[in-house]
């Protein structure tokens, strides 16, 4: 998550607490560029409701092709179908004080969210206080999350992935220049790996989308505008960080594409863009708010379809799900 800058992180997520109006945004429009052809037939299949705090977050994909996605403002987990029915699954507790020290947002706001193979949800929560702060789980059916991983009060847990082969969490600490490991069995978290690669500046967020790629942990920055890798040892140890990628701006949330290490990646600002980001870094725009995007959050990618949630931080417009076809292509030469 992330708009412009702390204070203005907070602004948004505010503005979009006190009824802001929702508006349906156009037919999709083709990308334009060099990279045109890379994803098209862009549609949104969703409309979230920002009034009631459904700024959609981050996406966990079910095997079906639906997808399970977190509301930060409501905190709320909720499931849409590929024609855009939408669910609340479950609901956050609410901390006492209502989340008035949560660091940045002033309010509690539910993050990533990874899924199991056997259909159990895990959610990010940052509520200001260790009681809450930390990793939610939601068993297949139930409606009530449980608490089985604390962090710190002032850690902001981002972006989650989930593997499936040791059964650990990899989380982005936006706040603390951290990625820690939770198992999914619950239990303490550790600090995997510390490093000022992964830190904010004053005024914005550090670490934030986290994907497993390639035997290593890749994470965006959104303070500095990177991709960097940090490789998974034989002994499960993080190796040095490796920056893969600069200059990218706001980056959010991103996925790979299937070709190598080749991702995309959503930038926040704006109203926000879509990047296609190369393996040697180069980049370039796919899509924009002509395609209807509304301060994109997060990127999920299954075979040739692109998912891209929308949560309208800073716009107060239309909150959405937005797919588009992801074209093979040739590789750039």
């Amino acid at each position: 998550m992330k708009i412009t800058s702390r204070s203005a992180v907070a602004a948004g997520i505010a503005a979009t607490t006190i009824g802001l109006a929702t508006a349906l945004v156009g037919p999709a429009a083709a990308a334009t560029g060099a990279a045109a052809t890379r994803l098209d037939r862009a549609h949104l299949v969703a409309h979230f409701d920002v009034t009631a705090g459904q700024t959609a977050e981050n996406i966990a994909l079910e095997p079906d092709g639906s997808a399970d996605i977190t509301f930060s403002v409501s905190h709320q987990i909720a499931h849409v179908t590929l024609d855009g029915r939408t669910r609340v699954l479950a609901t956050l507790p609410t901390p006492p004080d209502g989340g008035v020290n949560t660091p940045v947002f002033g309010q509690p706001i539910a993050t990533g969210i990874a899924r199991g193979q056997d259909g159990t949800l895990y959610v990010l929560y940052v509520a200001g206080s260790a009681d809450l702060t930390g990793v939610w789980r939601l068993a297949p059916g139930s409606s009530a999350p449980e608490h089985i991983a604390a962090l710190p009060a002032d850690s902001i847990p981002n972006g989650m992935a989930l593997d499936g082969r040791t059964g650990t969490l990899y989380i982005a600490d936006s706040n603390l220049s951290t990625i820690w490991t939770v198992p999914t069995t619950g239990g303490a978290a550790t600090r995997w790996a510390t490093a000022p690669e992964l830190g904010p500046t004053a005024d914005d967020l550090g670490a934030n989308g986290l994907k497993l790629h390639g035997d290593a942990v890749w994470v965006t920055n959104t303070s500095h505008g990177t991709v960097l890798r940090v490789p998974i040892g034989r002994n499960g140890r993080p190796g040095a960080v490796e920056t893969r990628a600069t200059g990218l701006g706001p980056v959010d949330d991103f996925d790979f594409t299937g070709r190598g290490d080749q991702l995309l990646a959503a930038l926040v600002e704006g109203p926000g863009q879509v990047l296609l980001v190369d393996p040697d870094g180069t980049h370039s725009t796919v899509l924009t708010a002509a395609n209807g995007l509304q301060n994109p959050t997060s990127v999920a990618v299954r075979g040739r379809t692109a998912y891209i949630a929308s949560a309208a931080y800073s716009t107060g417009t239309d909150p959405n799900l937005l797919l588009a076809h992801l074209d093979a292509g040739k590789s750039r030469p």
